[in-house]
């Protein structure tokens, strides 16, 4: 049936994390078709090969389920969220999903994974993702640089501390925008952060700023 291609199906941010309903799911397997392949990634996401004559309606439809779908491959993935457990306002429900909004589905040198927490417990483990949002009480903190796979996990760097809620969407689109600008290649966000150093990316940061 012609040529395939993959998107990426997560469910909307919300208390309690990355919750597919039975119903989504069983959508999503009338919509995509019995013949899809479906593959689980550690992005929080189903990726799912599609005819590229039907990505667009299949798209429609499955965002009409309250799924969100983005593009597969070299991105920015969903934001990989916290349980928020702490209850909506306190923990940023609101600001993450307007997060995720942002930064969803952007061209990147490599697949770019941002991790969001609403409280130092950090159950979405922010410190292992590229980029890591942390909020401390009504500010947030941004680590850079996290590698999770290999044999040689590495934790992200404390980049900027006490940012407000106005300041948190255009403080990481400028990181990623630099990122897409600077890098060497497929170069890996970690490679690139250790490259540039923390102090130019403070440096760009602030200017962007």
């Amino acid at each position: 049936m012609g040529d395939k291609i993959k998107i990426a199906i997560s469910p909307a941010i919300q208390l309690g994390g990355s919750l597919f309903t039975p119903e989504q799911l069983v959508k999503i397997g009338e919509i995509i078709g019995p013949d899809s392949k479906v593959e689980m990634t550690p992005f929080k996401q189903l990726y799912a090969e599609v005819s590229i004559e039907q990505r667009d309606q299949i798209k429609n439809e499955l965002e009409d389920h309250g799924l969100e779908i983005n593009p597969a491959g070299f991105v920015t993935k969903s934001l990989i969220a916290c349980n928020f457990c702490r209850g909506a306002e306190e923990a940023g429900l609101e600001t993450a999903k307007n997060l995720n909004q942002a930064i969803s589905g952007i061209d990147t040198p490599t697949p770019l994974k941002i991790g969001y927490a609403g409280c130092a417990l950090g159950t979405s483990e922010p410190l292992i993702k590229d980029i890591g949002v942390v909020k401390m009480r009504d500010k947030f903190d941004i680590y850079v640089g996290g590698e999770s796979k290999g044999l040689k996990t590495s934790f992200a760097t404390l980049l900027s501390s006490g940012l407000t809620e106005d300041q948190l969407i255009p403080f990481v689109t400028a990181i990623i925008d630099y990122y897409k600008n600077h890098a060497k290649g497929k170069e890996k966000f970690s490679k690139f952060v250790n490259r540039m150093t923390l102090e130019n990316l403070k440096s760009m940061t602030l200017e962007r700023g």
